[in-house]
């Protein structure tokens, strides 16, 4: 035996207890096995699962959790974590009011094939959840239910998280409310029978999101709240920057299927939203460079609307869209008219399709709220009025060009508002008594 050879045996014999030591670390704790977590029983199990997890945190393990319903309750969930159950099996029910689970400061964790459930119970409030997420990042649910609380499914705040393939429903507030995140994923989610909302990106002050919600499905929104904007919507933005919404399928919301409020470059792209209470897709208030591009609208009290010059909305475009099958009002808001599109400041509205309106198919501008406003290349058929434009001169509005249009089987084809009152039947040959107004080569029959 050489030198060599006994120096090889000590490295392998010393060696030999780090290899058991990372052998253990890589096997799963098993929550049934180990820790004794009860399932399929009524016994309420936090302080076993609650164990559980603090083991699994500190080995760095995998906690496996077995099939079956599991009663927990106000459970503190560490960071570095992965918590894997059995799929479309494992469920922890709130055996409480307060929270089954909280996340604060809990960084790099994942949920697998998780529910939550709350039986309908929960702490109600805009706020709460049944899992709670607070100044976390490198969070992932994935293939997870949400089903059944007083409030939100999962509430989310200065948080970031991706939240995909899961499912919510029936709960009293919103599926997903997050304030003030650090940017989310949200995507391929089914979400259905919420009271106010199915998602809502909310800030407590204007800043810069940037969240992404794409490929879910939300049905069944209905509105329990107050007010006549704020609840009753599939996707609710308010007060937060460069949101992109896009590719969701979006039916049955009280209010709008999307709605911007005072956020600024946010793009709504390629959405479906079918049978909205009010506005399907609304940008209001204090908005700024909104994208509405290659939604189809169909059914809705209006389809889209960029409004409130007075209280600083301005700057979008509105293209490619389909907007079909208006309603002659709103059940929830009725001071909604029945209107395809509808744009007010630094706006273009080109190569959109409008269909079926008891109303006007494209408006630009309401009394002196009108500025910077295209109207090109639109295709309106079967509309009351093809477009409308507000030629109310006082305070000085802004230019306005319509051109290039055609207007079909329209009661009136492109008139001048004066509020609610039709002034001008025929803008192509009264335009040049208002300064502001161009338009030219429209196609009315």
């Amino acid at each position: 035996m050489t030198r060599r050879h006994v120096l090889g045996g000590l490295a392998a014999g010393l060696a030999m207890p780090a290899l058991v030591t990372a052998a253990r670390a890589a096997q799963p704790i098993d929550a049934a096995g180990d820790f004794g977590v009860g399932f399929n029983t009524l016994d309420d199990q936090s302080e076993k699962l609650q164990a559980a997890l603090e083991a699994a945190h500190a080995d760095g393990r995998t906690l496996i959790l077995p099939g079956g319903q599991i009663f927990a309750h106000d459970l503190e969930i560490p960071g570095n974590i992965r918590v894997v159950g059995q799929p479309g099996a494992t469920v922890l029910i709130s055996t409480s009011p307060t929270p089954i689970g909280t996340l604060n400061v809990s960084n790099n964790v994942r949920f697998e094939s998780v529910g939550f459930s709350g039986g309908g119970s929960g702490i109600a409030g805009g706020d709460r959840g049944l899992i709670e997420v607070k100044s976390s990042v490198e969070i992932l649910f994935d293939n997870c239910s949400f089903l059944m609380g007083a409030a939100n499914g999962i509430s989310l705040n200065d948080s970031s998280v991706n939240i995909g393939d899961c499912t919510f429903s029936q709960f009293a507030d919103a599926a997903i409310f997050s304030m003030d995140s650090r940017g989310l994923m949200l995507r391929g989610n089914r979400i259905d029978t919420c009271g106010n909302a199915g998602i809502r990106i909310w800030r407590s002050a204007p800043g810069r999101d940037g969240s992404i919600i794409t490929g879910n499905r939300i049905d069944k929104v209905d509105f329990t709240g107050v007010g006549n904007g704020q609840n009753g919507n599939g996707v609710s933005v308010y007060l937060a920057d460069e949101v992109i919404v896009s590719d969701n399928h979006i039916a049955g919301c009280a209010f709008s299927a999307v709605r911007v409020n005072t956020g600024k470059d946010c793009q709504i792209r390629g959405n479906t939203c079918v049978n909205s209470g009010e506005v399907a897709i609304f940008s209001e208030f204090g908005f700024s460079g909104s994208v509405i591009a290659d939604n189809v609208i169909d059914g809705a009290a209006t389809g889209i609307s960029i409004t409130n010059l007075d209280s600083g909305g301005h700057l979008a475009t509105c293209t490619g869209n389909v907007v079909r099958n208006i309603t002659p009002n709103s059940a929830t808001n009725p001071d909604t008219r029945p209107v395809g599109i509808y744009a007010e400041a630094d706006t273009v509205v080109a190569n959109n399709t409008v269909d079926n309106v008891p109303g006007a198919g494209i408006v630009a501008g309401y009394g002196p709220f009108v500025r910077n406003v295209i109207v090109s290349d639109n295709v309106v058929t079967g509309a009351q009025i093809g477009i409308g434009v507000s030629v109310v001169q006082e305070k000085s509005p802004g230019p306005v060009r319509v051109s290039g249009n055609i207007v079909s089987a329209a009661q009136q084809g492109i008139v001048g508002m004066e509020w609610d009152k039709i002034v001008s039947d025929d803008l192509g040959k009264d335009a040049a008594r208002y300064p502001n107004l161009t338009v030219s080569n429209n196609s009315v029959n």
